[in-house]
């Protein structure tokens, strides 16, 4: 980890909901081009009003404010986005390792396209279970569900 002085602490509505939508387009404009922007836009209102009130989550901060958060439903990690000027210094790590802690053991989908993603899992030590060949919308775009227990 290159960055020491990363906190974890609870999702907070009145001043995160923005932040971590941002962090969500910035990433997936990224991670998931294949989506196209115009469903990206259309996604962030989704994530805004109803996933990131009703998913339990976890935000990452450094020095200058979230950079990071992982939502859980439960064991399944709904999402998982780091600002993409983070990426590669481990903050994706240390949240994985919050949510393990607090879960034991979990599982998401991922979309196979996403290279990055997909070796970042593995690496961590998730585990394949299954490919499907459309998204949770029914856009084809195959997903893998994986799993990773402590």
């Amino acid at each position: 980890m290159k960055d020491q002085n990363m906190v974890i602490r609870p999702y907070d509505a009145a001043t995160d909901t923005k932040i971590l939508s941002g962090i969500w387009l910035d990433a997936s404009r990224i991670a998931h081009p294949f989506i196209g922007e115009a469903r990206l836009l259309e996604q962030r209102h989704m994530v805004e009003d109803v996933y990131l009130p009703n998913a339990e989550t976890w935000v990452a901060c450094g020095p200058v404010g979230p950079v990071g958060f992982i939502s859980l439903m439960d064991s399944f990690i709904g999402a998982i986005f780091v600002a993409p000027d983070q990426q590669g210094h481990g903050v994706g790590r240390i949240l994985i390792d919050h949510a393990l802690l607090l879960k034991g053991t979990l599982a998401l989908d991922v979309y196979t396209r996403n290279e990055q993603a997909m070796r970042f899992y593995q690496r961590l030590g998730f585990i394949e279970l299954s490919r499907r060949p459309e998204d949770d919308e029914g856009m084809p775009f195959e997903n893998a569900h994986l799993q990773l227990t402590r």
